[in-house]
């Protein structure tokens, strides 16, 4: 039974995130204050529109890109979404366009060394090719996709592995998805049992009111792991899955980060519904890494920052896949010279 009335639609929604979300102090938002300013705007005659507006205005400062809100069109109102996501710096140099054409750059500068062309596996978010001597992983995303499948592609790549030196991941522009899919790729990497990271969910409006933390581990998979030196390529336009998956390979000894740091958005989103119908999404989980650091609103540092330009597709080449190349043949020096001695 759909309910308009403004006032109990609001109830509910501030109610909610009081309840459920876990980062007013680390957004820097007074969510009591948010009430005594917003809640006295909305009466019973407060019309849809007028409503969405002022939800807006509440949510937005949260700066969290898991906050949305969304009104169904209807025979009175269009179609409305929110969402309190300040815009990454990556989607801010690149347009939709431009990042499929920085990807060809991508290609471009892998095949200019030594590599084949990026082909889809027989898991469709995974992209592979190598030289003699490094593989190329682009991780598109971490959903969508059957385990048979994943372990499938998992396997063929892992058959390269004792011929390669070093390894690049990229995981730039990847919106996120699972954790176990993203545990299930990092295992074909991992040396050793290890905590991947912890987790913890928000289930009252007390600041310690969590579900007791739970503990998710890397173990190595598959017939044979590469624990060579691997590089992982990340951006600010890493959501989610991606973080977790890049909190969880960091605490590796052997991997690099280049890049930019992860957005900063780590938790699954809660999905609600308000009495009117309409839908909204919020943060409502806590994640650490293995040494018990939060990254949210920071996202996963880098190792090596360096940021992609407009310049990088003018000019053909992808100075992440460079600068990952300089590291991957270093290590591979340093490591033969310390055989040698």
């Amino acid at each position: 039974m759909i309910d308009r009335n403004p006032e109990k639609n609001f109830e509910e929604l501030w109610e909610t995130f009081r309840n459920r979300y876990p980062f007013f102090e680390l957004r820097n938002v007074d969510w009591d204050k948010q009430y005594d300013t917003y809640r006295p705007k909305v009466t019973r005659q407060t019309s849809d529109d007028e409503l969405f507006d002022i939800f807006c205005q509440m949510l937005d400062p949260l700066d969290d890109g898991h906050v949305e809100l969304k009104a169904k069109a209807s025979r009175h109102r269009k179609k409305r979404h929110f969402t309190a996501e300040p815009k990454p710096r990556f989607r801010q140099e690149f347009t939709n366009r431009e990042i499929k054409q920085l990807f060809k750059t991508t290609e471009k500068t892998l095949v200019a060394n030594g590599f084949g062309r990026p082909k889809e596996t027989q898991a469709w978010m995974l992209h592979y090719c190598r030289s003699r001597a490094f593989g190329y992983l682009r991780i598109l995303e971490l959903e969508d996709v059957e385990k048979r499948r994943l372990i499938a592609a998992l396997d063929k790549i892992g058959r390269d592995f004792k011929d390669l030196d070093g390894f690049i991941i990229d995981l730039r522009d990847n919106p996120g998805g699972e954790d176990d899919i993203a545990i299930t790729i990092i295992n074909r990497f991992c040396d050793r049992r290890r905590v991947a990271f912890r987790r913890k969910t928000k289930i009252g409006p007390g600041e310690d009111d969590f579900t007791p933390m739970k503990t998710w581990y890397l173990e190595p998979q598959g017939v044979v792991q590469f624990t060579g030196p691997i590089v992982l390529l990340t951006c600010d336009s890493v959501f989610s899955g991606g973080e977790a998956f890049a909190l969880a390979i960091k605490h590796l000894p052997h991997v690099t980060i280049i890049g930019d740091h992860t957005n900063g958005i780590f938790s699954y989103q809660l999905e609600k519904k308000l009495p009117n119908g309409w839908e909204y999404c919020l943060s409502y989980q806590k994640y650490f890494s293995a040494d018990m650091v939060c990254y949210e609103g920071k996202g996963v540092p880098v190792d090596i920052e360096l940021h992609n330009k407009k310049a990088n597709i003018e000019n053909g080449i992808d100075p992440l896949i460079t600068r990952a190349l300089e590291v991957l043949k270093s290590k591979r020096t340093r490591e033969r010279r310390m055989r040698d001695d």
